[in-house]
């Protein structure tokens, strides 16, 4: 059975989608929502009590049943993001490396930008060349917004 909550952050609203006890998706919400529908499993209130965590700052890894969909390469990606640790950033090339395709800098910047459960997965903890800030799905301004915070609150 899938379930969804709506969850509101400092950087805005997201729509949390569970599928069979995983969390299979977190997507940002641009517009005022309307009446909604949802249906809380505790699989989607645990998330959202380690999503209130991390923006608190008392969270610094999330424990949540994870099913992303995406192609195998994808999920190498996003694994491989998984162990980048809080407050530290890796860059592109770094990531295409720690997967083992150097070559694959503009690859794993798509699979960035399809990833399917930001934050949790932290896609906004890579950089491009020269630790530049460059594109993230849901705005550089809140990519920033994200590092800002995990910089503040690293002991």
């Amino acid at each position: 059975m899938n379930h969804q909550a709506i969850y509101h952050s400092k950087i805005g609203q997201f729509r949390i989608i569970e599928e069979e006890g995983y969390i299979t998706s977190i997507q940002y919400i641009n517009a005022p929502l309307q009446e909604q529908n949802e249906c809380r499993s505790e699989v989607l209130v645990e998330c959202i009590h380690q999503l209130d965590d991390y923006f608190e700052g008392k969270r610094k890894q999330f424990t949540l049943p994870l099913c992303p969909k995406g192609t195998p390469f994808q999920k190498r990606v996003w694994q491989a993001l998984m162990a980048i640790p809080y407050g530290q950033t890796m860059t592109y090339q770094e990531v295409a490396k720690e997967i083992g395709n150097e070559k694959a800098c503009r690859a794993v910047g798509m699979a960035n930008h399809c990833n399917p459960i930001p934050i949790i997965i932290p896609c906004h903890r890579v950089l491009g060349k020269n630790q530049r800030l460059t594109g993230y799905a849901l705005g550089i301004e809140k990519k920033q917004i994200l590092l800002d915070l995990e910089k503040e609150h690293i002991l």
